[in-house]
């Protein structure tokens, strides 16, 4: 064991070591939650200095972490924000949280972390432990991360220390807090490697050492095209079901019953998040450059995607039914968020419902309690609108309603009573008793 790496095991220990998190998003700010808890005091880094004014400021822009909990961490000390990055090289645990999207072309985008890379070289000194946390192919870190670090002039294993231990959020859950999910870990070398347990072991509840940030990589790519795959199948049998006049999620609900061998997941109008819709995608890229193809994982994707414009035919031939065009139709979309009880819109098929919609002549607005106003978006032109509020008036105006998030917030025996016609993409409405006739499932 190196001194440096003797040194920083005892800061660890003792609760001395800072820990810097960069990237205050739905993963940082998380885990800058967890280590306060823990007793360690953060300084949280990010280029988006409205973040960090509103966190000074004692303002939460993430709906599941309280204001009064974010003022509690700047006014004890425990968070200090900041967009300088020469403050990098006070930490001695740098963890680093940005977005890794995928290019127009579904290639990955390392930009962020190869800049984030290139930022912690400028400011690197002997002593500090980097982690990437950022989901990613196998091989970022080593072949990626690494050789940016490098040119620092320091050596890893020595003179600083690296691994990769895959964020593992799940916002809107209420029992799997940061600190409550189990993190798996994989070091560059042994002194990383055990340097990262020993960190993550102090806020959360186990930590999963594995051999390699390879293996750590992969865990999560697996993990995500788990999920892909799965939920690609209940949207095929959904398709199919339709045709055959069965309800899908009848089906789902009587399998459930089954004590093993099944786990039940859900159909929807497409995939979003920043992680299932993207993920796949890298494992593909990664199985093209080594010359072969990832068949199933591509032929998932290819169903997830093709859910919005399923459901969109399905809002043409419910209008139709009624003798509507789909041209001048009032349309509002119920949640734009990527999943229920979020303020996430991350790559939300809601937006591409929206871009649809439009180009097929609707009229289109929205409403989500969680979402005032939709944001700008990466791979999207979003419409300058606000959440409508859901009055009698304004339901009964709209020629169709299109639940695409089925938020905890909405009354959907007030929604069926007073708009004309629901389109409800996640059996939002199961427990509804009256006007069945204006409920349109797709």
């Amino acid at each position: 064991m190196s001194d440096y790496s003797a040194q920083l095991a005892s800061a660890i220990d003792d609760g001395a070591a800072r820990i810097g998190i960069i990237g205050l998003g739905y993963v940082g700010l998380p885990l800058i939650d967890a280590f306060a808890i823990a007793g360690f005091r953060t300084l949280g880094f990010d280029t988006d200095e409205r973040k960090i004014d509103q966190l000074l400021a004692g303002e939460s822009y993430i709906g599941h972490i309280p204001a009064t909990r974010i003022a509690e961490l700047v006014n004890g000390q425990y968070l200090v924000p900041t967009a300088d990055m020469t403050r990098l090289s006070e930490a001695d645990v740098l963890l680093i949280c940005v977005p890794t999207p995928l290019s127009d072309s579904r290639d990955p985008d390392l930009s962020y972390v190869e800049a984030t890379g290139r930022l912690i070289s400028e400011n690197l000194r002997p002593g500090q432990l980097i982690v990437l946390e950022s989901t990613t192919y196998p091989g970022t870190t080593r072949n990626v991360l690494l050789p940016i670090l490098e040119k620092s002039g320091l050596q890893v294993g020595k003179d600083f220390f690296l691994a990769y231990s895959p964020e593992r959020e799940d916002p809107g859950n209420p029992d799997f807090s940061a600190q409550g999910i189990p993190k798996v870990v994989g070091g560059l070398d042994p002194a990383s490697a055990q340097l990262a347990a020993a960190i993550y072991r102090k806020a959360v509840v186990s930590v999963v050492p594995v051999s390699n940030p390879e293996v750590a990589e992969a865990c999560k790519i697996l993990e995500n095209s788990y999920r892909s795959v799965n939920i690609a199948m209940v949207n095929e049998l959904k398709t199919l079901f339709d045709r055959l006049g069965i309800d899908v999620w009848e089906v789902i609900e009587a399998a459930k019953t089954k004590p093993f061998g099944y786990q039940a997941f859900y159909p929807g109008p497409g995939l979003g998040g920043h992680c299932i819709p993207i993920d796949p995608f890298y494992l593909s890229w990664v199985a093209r450059k080594h010359g072969m193809s990832t068949r199933f994982i591509e032929l998932a994707g290819e169903i997830n995607q093709s859910m919005p414009r399923y459901v969109v035919a399905g809002v043409i031939h419910a209008l139709n039914e009624r003798s509507k065009p789909l041209r001048d139709s009032q349309i509002c979309l119920l949640g734009v968020a990527y999943k229920k009880d979020v303020d996430d819109p991350r790559e939300s098929p809601s937006f591409e419902l929206m871009k649809l919609l439009a180009e097929g002549g609707a009229v289109i607005s929205y409403n989500d309690p969680h979402i005032p106003r939709l944001p700008k978006m990466r791979h999207h032109e979003v419409p300058d609108l606000e959440s409508q509020p859901l009055t009698p008036e304004y339901l009964s105006g709209q020629d169709c309603i299109v639940i695409a998030t089925d938020h905890s917030a909405y009354d959907y025996d007030f929604i069926v009573e007073h708009a004309p016609l629901i389109v409800d993409t996640r059996n939002a409405c199961a427990n509804v008793q009256g006007d069945r006739e204006k409920i349109y499932k797709c």
